[in-house]
């Protein structure tokens, strides 16, 4: 089973879910936003499995300071443009393991997951 886990370094969230992962030795690639941007065609096939309005973080610092004309009228090809241009919007951490996809970190998911 391979686990991809995507996010940046400097979150919060990504560095517990890591440590978790990490002390249940469960091995997993990390993919870099900031530094690796994100594929079109992933963000679509997570959109399709969760819905765009779970992986859109509008709490975070990135969208709050977008221009209000770009924060209104979010549909979901807005909102995945948004995300595109600026992967730091996509809630964190986003889990792939296999086809399933998992948005932020509970301990109690992941280990349901990673059996």
């Amino acid at each position: 089973m391979t686990i991809t886990m995507y996010g940046i370094t400097t979150c919060d969230t990504i560095k517990k879910a890591r440590v978790w992962l990490e002390s249940h030795d469960v091995p997993y690639r990390f993919h870099d936003y900031r530094a690796e941007g994100i594929e079109a065609d992933r963000l679509s096939g997570w959109i399709g499995k969760v819905g765009w309005q779970k992986l859109l973080n509008k709490g975070s610092t990135t969208f709050r300071e977008l221009p209000e004309k770009d924060k209104t009228g979010l549909d979901e090809k807005k909102a995945k443009q948004l995300m595109l241009a600026r992967p730091t919007m996509i809630k964190r951490p986003v889990l792939e393991v296999g086809d399933r996809v998992f948005v932020g970190f509970k301990p109690e998911v992941y280990e349901e997951v990673v059996k």
